[in-house]
């Protein structure tokens, strides 16, 4: 259930060009799992929604959240200069994550490409077993991640609980191209996928899953606005009927952001 909460800030930093990172003492962080996202409310009054970001990663004790953003307007500017023991409002946790539980025993392939990297570190740890639970629940887990050019952020997170193999559009690093020519390129034979980053990525992903008969499960987070259904910006097109407006449609911050690729059209 989500609820309204108070934060406070243990550490932020910038860790690549308008990219931070944000650590969050929050009670939230007990009930986090990886494909949610939180709600940060901002100082400006005129404002009545919070921005809606990822959760990167949670702590080991499950006391705080670690936030990872990119720089892209006036709020995510104004977390840029927040620094430690400031208080914010958050709300969350929000969404429906990775069900993580399908791995068991798999060979679970993590594609991320941009912004949609952070929330592939937590996912890394949870399937890896790192991340206080028992025992690891993937098999294997290998993480394909996308960026631009050479400047990469969280990527020493990620060999932390994953073979990385990366991808970059100006192949200054790892394969050039597309997470889809890294998979090929490095023969990667997935059981099933988890993925998050921007549309024409996941769209590419969907078709390549789809034509193996691989199940993919895609966080469509990049379409977010408010975060709490209020909007209606974020509303994509499904298979199934909504038992309330009677439309194929979904509210991506509410029925999401994670969905079976096989069930949204993109």
């Amino acid at each position: 259930m989500k609820k309204k909460v108070a934060g406070f800030v243990i550490r932020s930093e910038e860790i690549a060009m308008d990219i931070y990172s944000l650590w969050i003492e929050t009670e939230l962080a007990k009930d986090a799992k990886p494909g949610q996202f939180v709600g940060v409310f901002t100082n400006d009054k005129s404002a009545i929604l919070p921005r809606p970001i990822s959760i990167c990663e949670v702590s080991d004790d499950k006391t705080a959240l670690r936030l990872v953003y990119r720089v892209v307007g006036k709020g995510t500017k104004e977390f840029s200069h927040l620094h430690a023991g400031r208080r914010l409002q958050l709300l969350g946790v929000l969404g429906n994550g990775f069900p993580v539980e399908e791995a068991q025993g798999k060979h679970a392939v993590l594609m991320g490409g941009g912004i949609g990297v952070p929330p592939i570190v937590e996912l890394a740890k949870v399937l890896s077993g790192k991340g206080g639970e028992e025992a690891p629940i993937a098999k294997q887990v290998t993480a394909v991640i996308g960026y631009r050019d050479a400047g990469t952020f969280l990527l020493e997170e990620l060999q932390q609980y994953a073979k990385v193999v990366i991808a970059t559009d100006d192949g200054s690093l790892g394969t050039k191209g597309t997470v889809i020519d890294a998979l090929n390129a490095n023969d990667i034979s997935p059981d099933l996928i988890y993925s998050c980053g921007p549309m024409p990525m996941l769209r590419g992903i969907k078709n390549w899953a789809e034509a193996k008969n691989i199940p993919a499960y895609i966080s469509l987070e990049e379409r977010m606005a408010c975060g709490v259904g209020a909007c209606l910006g974020c509303v994509c097109k499904t298979k199934n009927v909504d038992h309330h407006s009677h439309v194929n449609n979904a509210r991506i911050c509410t029925d999401g952001p994670v969905f079976d690729s096989r069930e949204v059209e993109i």
